[in-house]
């Protein structure tokens, strides 16, 4: 049954080390990649509102160092920094979510927490924080630095509107995305993506304050270096107005590669791909938006919070705006992961019985 499971599981060649090795290495990048865009933003600050000069040809300036630059580069390495320790508290405050105690008396909180303490059994991780959200639109997320530092948050319309079973198919998921080191990633890119949206609005503002200054000083630097200038003010500002939508697009691809990956994975961790195939029918029968859930940390759900039609499609256009690949592919997916484990090819042996136990009445 575990072949058959890998048999119907998205095209990877990468094992579970490898993936985590790339995550990893794609974490480091976004974090080099934001720190140059937040110099380019500064720098150019610096030239068209403060007056530095990018010529040596004789020409002053009225800074004698590039104070903005510098402090973009400074801001940009403590954000940096605070999203890979605390974005994760960020995206959780930001979705209202309250933690599950382990004395609850409710039983549907009770039973998530069953579910997620199995779950964690069977992938080998830490048992991650639980959060509640108080949303009637059913749909879940992870986040964290690593297995040691995640959390698991699903809403009340989840735990009102799924079985047991889909419940675990849900939680083994998210654990998948715990496990492969998803979710420092995409907890990095919502924290950057935001700082980003608030530079770029930030630099437009300080353009449009400095812009006479700037014109007025670019009139001493008059020997040579009008293309110069040109050139640089153009790409300053296509930057400037671009940067939001490239990190929303970022982010939006980021959670799209992934998704296929976490739903083999988790139904790997179940041994049963029915029960996420039917939750997620479920949750895509909801159509009203999971109002919680920001636009920023909408890729870190297991489905778009925001309810996009782009998620409805196939093509380049639906591919490139939307969040999660389309739900009909992936339910699909699942159900035919579910055939092949009922028909498989070769005898199923006593390992490959279901190994997660239900121990709890709950």
């Amino acid at each position: 049954m575990l072949s058959a499971l890998r048999a119907g599981r998205a095209p990877c060649s990468m094992n579970l080390y490898e993936q985590q090795q790339l995550n990893r290495r794609k974490t480091w990048l976004i974090i080099v990649i934001f720190v140059l865009f937040f110099a380019f933003i500064g720098l150019g600050f610096d030239y068209f509102s403060l007056g530095l000069s990018l010529s040596h040809r004789g020409t002053r300036s009225d800074v004698p160092i590039p104070l903005a630059t510098t402090a973009a580069i400074a801001i940009a390495s403590i954000s940096s920094l605070w999203s890979l320790r605390s974005g994760d508290r960020a995206v959780l405050a930001s979705a209202h979510a309250v933690p599950v105690l382990h004395e609850t008396q409710d039983p549907k909180q009770q039973q998530l927490l069953n579910v997620v303490e199995e779950m964690s059994i069977a992938s080998g991780l830490p048992m991650p924080q639980v959060y509640v959200i108080a949303d009637p639109d059913p749909n879940a997320f992870a986040t964290g630095r690593d297995p040691s530092h995640a959390s698991v948050a699903v809403t009340q319309g989840l735990l009102d509107k799924l079985s047991r079973e889909e419940l675990q198919g849900v939680i083994a998921h998210e654990m998948s995305h715990v496990r492969n080191y998803d979710i420092r990633l995409m907890t990095v890119v919502a924290a950057l993506v935001g700082a980003i949206i608030l530079l770029s609005d930030w630099a437009g503002r300080a353009m449009r304050w400095g812009g006479g200054r700037r014109r007025s000083s670019s009139s001493r630097d008059s020997s040579g270096g009008g293309a110069t200038t040109a050139i640089f003010l153009v790409l300053w500002l296509v930057t400037i107005l671009l940067a939001p939508i490239l990190a929303q697009l970022l982010a939006m691809a980021v959670s799209r590669k992934r998704e296929y990956l976490a739903d083999a994975s988790g139904a790997e961790l179940t041994r049963n791909p029915l029960g996420l195939a039917k939750a997620l029918e479920k949750i895509e029968m909801e159509v009203a938006p999971t109002e919680s859930i920001k636009r920023g940390t909408a890729h870190l759900c297991i489905a778009d919070p925001l309810g996009r039609k782009a998620g409805l499609k196939e093509g380049f256009w639906p591919d490139l705006l939307a969040t999660h690949p389309p739900m009909f592919q992936r339910i699909a997916r699942l159900r035919e992961m579910a055939y092949q484990a009922s028909h498989p090819s070769e005898p199923i042996s006593s390992a490959s019985s279901p190994v997660i136990p239900s121990t709890q009445a709950n």
